[in-house]
């Protein structure tokens, strides 16, 4: 097996057709069909089912084709950490994100990393949950994460400081005329909440435990910037890091007591290159609290 082979059933599963793959890898399409026919002998099993509408993967073709993608994402950043000394570095950085955290930091970072690299491409896991997450570990896929510091975060974790949590209100309503939302106000309020199996339900629920409140759920949610918007428009109450809440939104959050915050943590790879030490370094520099954007307008 090759990595080019590799490459090339990657690219027929994420086009769905070989001829679509052949334009797009700018090789001819037999070449393409005789290497998917040759893989396919090599392994003894069939990798695509071949429909009307074109290629898809079967089910051994999909197990196959994960850690095909593990494979040529190592090989990208060997390529990558060989190239280190010089302007022409290349290659993908993977990078997730817990709870919502660094929705303004990680963006700043970001740029700031591409006009260093201009040919790393960024690929951000929004808010994974624990099995996603631990599959993309698992994968080798993974080469910087952002999330709350706990009892099984590693030992090499770079901790970059606190995120504040606010609640988000709807227009109008009374708690906005406050500096600082007490809890225990809003225990008749419905709740925004999210994933059952997310680490950010895992907070609200405990700081609704904590807090001795046992309101109605309105509906639940897999982003923060969702549940700002369905707390906007009057939908319930929620509770989301301060920096996640979006440019238009802030005159609608409020700080709450008691203090509810999480230690931010960055865990990078074993082995980790210089696109990732530069990212790091970079969210090293912002600044991890922001909950004074949300005071009472007059």
């Amino acid at each position: 097996m090759t990595l080019r082979r590799y490459e090339y059933a990657l690219t027929v599963a994420e086009t769905g057709s070989v001829t679509a793959a052949a334009e797009l890898l700018h090789v001819a399409q037999p070449s393409i069909s005789q290497q998917i026919r040759g893989l396919e002998r090599e392994v003894g099993v069939q990798l695509f089912a071949r429909t009307p509408t074109g290629l898809v993967p079967t089910v051994a073709g999909r197990a196959f084709l994960r850690e095909a993608t593990v494979a040529v994402n190592a090989s990208r950043r060997a390529k990558a950490a060989a190239r280190a000394d010089s302007a022409e570095l290349v290659g993908e950085l993977v990078v997730a994100v817990q709870l919502g955290f660094g929705a303004r930091q990680l963006p700043r970072a970001l740029a700031a990393l591409r006009r260093r690299f201009p040919r790393v491409e960024a690929t951000v896991f929004e808010e994974p949950s624990a099995a996603e997450l631990d599959q993309l570990c698992r994968r080798g896929a993974l080469d910087l994460a952002l999330m709350a510091k706990c009892e099984k975060t590693p030992e090499n974790a770079h901790p970059l400081g606190a995120e504040e949590f606010v609640v988000v209100l709807g227009a109008g309503h009374p708690q906005l005329a406050v500096d600082r939302v007490e809890l225990c106000d809003l225990g008749e309020e419905p709740w925004i909440r999210f994933g059952r199996d997310s680490a950010l339900d895992g907070v609200l629920a405990a700081v609704l435990r904590d807090n001795a409140l046992t309101p109605s759920t309105a509906g639940r949610v897999s982003q923060t910037v969702t549940a700002v918007r369905w707390a906007a428009h009057g939908l319930g109450v929620t509770l989301v890091p301060a920096s996640a809440v979006p440019h238009g939104y802030e005159h609608l959050a409020r700080p709450v007591f008691p203090i509810v915050s999480q230690p931010v943590v960055a865990v990078v790879r074993p082995g980790a290159g210089p696109a990732e030490a530069a990212l790091l370094e970079l969210l090293h520099r912002e600044s991890w609290t922001g909950s004074d954007r949300f005071v009472p307008v007059p």
